[in-house]
């Protein structure tokens, strides 16, 4: 693996939407280091900025899609 298991942890809590500052109180430790976990990953995964991150982060298996983020178009269709 590329990235370390922290780093791991921060990715997946910056794809569930998290801020910088939600992600340092879950995991206690500051913001600061949340932004240098960030910008390792970035070098690591040879990536520009968060979207790439994430992109990177499919394409590699580390993030999955779970069960109750899917949507289907019928159940979207519906609740307008």
């Amino acid at each position: 693996m590329l990235i370390s298991q922290r780093e791991l942890e921060v990715l997946k809590l910056i794809a569930d939407e998290y801020t910088s500052q939600e992600i340092a109180q879950r995991l206690f430790i500051s913001a600061h280091t949340v932004l240098s976990h960030r910008k390792k990953m970035m070098c690591k995964l040879n990536v520009k900025n968060t979207a790439g991150l994430i992109r990177r982060g499919f394409e590699d298996g580390l993030l999955t899609i779970s069960n109750k983020t899917i949507y289907h178009v019928d159940s979207l269709e519906h609740a307008a």
